[in-house]
């Protein structure tokens, strides 16, 4: 069955390579159909790994291996509400530690480029919460971070 929406990530050649990754990182994440190119196209062979289906989150995806000519970019991101600060740490460390790279508030970019944004719930509740001042106090702090420090931001919300 074919989904009615997806997202489309386009990589260089590693789609596969990333779809493991994020299955293997996230839960209800996996690795779907793989699909070979039928003949030869522009930035590959016949053969070659062309689409990959995956999910991560639950989250339908596919990963096209369609060449260099494009490149991922802050426009798009993975949004990761994370329960706490040992889940913060362990998606961070495993996008940053796998070639990635640190980013400010809460944002870092994947080995592939691909931008996520480690958010605890707490965060996302007090800006989004109907208490000016808490949204502010939790803005500012998230704003002088890179990972964020959930303590940090649960003294922010006190105050």
């Amino acid at each position: 069955m074919v989904a009615r929406n997806t997202i489309c990530l386009w990589f260089d050649r590693d789609a596969l390579d990333a779809a493991r990754f994020y299955a293997s990182v996230f839960p209800d994440s996996s690795v779907g159909r793989i699909f070979h190119a039928p003949s030869d196209f522009p930035s590959g062979k016949v053969g070659d790994v062309l689409t990959v289906e995956f999910t991560v989150l639950g989250i339908p995806c596919v990963g096209l291996n369609g060449g260099p000519i494009f490149k991922q970019s802050e426009a798009f991101s993975f949004q990761v509400a994370t329960a706490d600060q040992a889940e913060t740490d362990r998606y961070w460390d495993a996008i940053v530690g796998n070639g990635g790279r640190e980013s400010d508030c809460g944002w870092c970019k994947d080995r592939w480029g691909v931008s996520w944004q480690i958010t605890p719930k707490v965060l996302i509740e007090a800006i989004n919460g109907d208490d000016p001042g808490v949204a502010r106090r939790a803005f500012e702090a998230m704003m002088r971070m890179r990972r964020i420090d959930v303590a940090a931001i649960e003294a922010a919300i006190r105050g």
